[in-house]
């Protein structure tokens, strides 16, 4: 590599990895997000859960219309920062039904830590369940929906949180009758520094 080079990429990579490790944690603490490590095979159920402390970071999904018009999922967690503290309560959300569009966010301020989703043959979709976790009486602000995940039905998904100060809180989805698959719209969310008393925001 040229010397010039290395020496005008260095600050730029130093004042990165000083970002990261401001919100408490470094890039290289992804968990459980590679390629040759799918949660599902098609057609399967599964259940996944983020260690404790940590909530989901990144979502990546590929589509196979020959088995199913199903997707295979994979996942990767970070823990929070220790300003936010350890989580207080865990819990399963609601289940959202199969072949139908549907919102949903943690309740009790809750961040998403994992997902469970089953599929089934009949509608040719997964019905999906959020893992929430709770942190202490902490409260979301400044909310934001992602872009469309996939942008396309039928495509490869891959969505990762760049922005290290929100935190996913559940999502939105519309499904396709024809393509048969879905399209996810992640709302995304800061968390207080302080506690609220608001139960549910």
């Amino acid at each position: 590599m040229d010397l010039t080079l290395l020496w005008v990429l260095l600050p730029l990579v130093t004042v990165a990895w000083g970002q990261y490790e401001d919100y408490g944690y470094p890039y290289q603490q992804y968990h459980d997000y590679s390629d040759d490590g799918w949660v599902n095979l098609n057609r399967q159920g599964f259940s996944y859960q983020c260690p404790h402390g940590q909530v989901v970071v990144a979502v990546r999904s590929i589509f196979n219309k020959k088995e199913g018009s199903d997707r295979q999922w994979n996942y990767a967690c970070m823990p929070t920062p220790q300003n936010l503290g350890e989580p207080t309560e865990c819990w399963w959300e609601e289940i959202n039904r199969a072949g139908m569009e549907w919102y949903q966010t943690c309740s009790n301020n809750g961040l998403v830590a994992g997902f469970q989703s089953r599929y089934f043959e009949s509608v040719l979709d997964r019905e999906w369940q959020f893992y929430c976790c709770r942190y202490s009486k902490r409260c979301p602000y400044s909310c934001w929906l992602t872009t469309e995940y996939p942008g396309h039905y039928g495509e490869e998904m891959d969505m990762m949180s760049y922005n290290y100060d929100h935190y996913m809180r559940g999502a939105t989805t519309t499904f396709s009758a024809v393509d048969r698959d879905r399209q996810w719209k992640f709302i995304m969310c800061r968390m207080t520094d302080y506690d609220c008393e608001f139960a549910n925001v």
